[in-house]
């Protein structure tokens, strides 16, 4: 071998060994993005999970009120028609008071907006606040989403870099970084807009 062609020999290590390290440093970086991404991901999977239990709660808490508050109402109705059959005044009276009491409950029953610290426990604030968890874990499941497909990006990402410093193919490294960049974006669509983009 010449002394040219050692020259040459030792130029191209030189340059193989520092685009390697640039492929090592974008392998930590993306290593850090995909670190992100997983985080975010369980995060939004367990919120999603809590506001699916939380809305289970609450629809199961307005069916027991809308029993009750159905079975107040026929009571009612039910003591009217003795009310009408009733001949003692007494017996009239004493009725007229229980149906004024069944009728109030009944009503409480569809709205009670100061129970529950003020959140409203009547099967009108019932309903509202248990499409308000769904329609919260929606969004959690919408940002899970979205950082799945992120983390599956960074993860080809390292691995088209690993390929890249195996094979010397530098090309590989390139598209890891549009995959990079293609991550990130899907990271950012789950932080700030979850519902911009329908995936699923």
């Amino acid at each position: 071998m010449s002394a040219h062609h050692h020259v040459e020999h030792a130029e191209h290590t030189e340059h193989i060994a520092h685009s390697n390290k640039k492929v090592a440093l974008l392998i930590a970086i993306i290593a850090l993005f995909l670190a992100f991404s997983e985080t975010l991901g369980k995060s939004a999977q367990t919120s999603a999970l809590n506001y699916q239990i939380e809305a289970s709660n609450l629809w199961n808490f307005f069916q027991a009120k809308n029993i009750r508050r159905t079975v107040t109402i026929v009571a009612a109705e039910h003591a009217k028609v003795e009310a009408l059959a009733a001949a003692d005044p007494a017996l009239k009276d004493a009725l007229a008071k229980q149906i004024d009491t069944w009728t109030k409950t009944a009503e409480r029953y569809r709205s009670e907006p100061e129970a529950g610290g003020g959140l409203g426990e009547g099967t009108i604030e019932l309903s509202r606040r248990a499409i308000e968890e769904q329609h919260k874990r929606d969004t959690a499941l919408a940002r899970y989403h979205h950082y799945e497909i992120a983390s599956a990006a960074f993860q080809i990402g390292i691995v088209l870099c690993s390929a890249a410093v195996v094979t010397g193919m530098m090309v590989l490294a390139f598209i890891a970084g549009g995959l990079t960049l293609i991550g990130l974006g899907f990271t950012g669509i789950g932080l700030f807009a979850p519902h911009a983009v329908h995936l699923f």
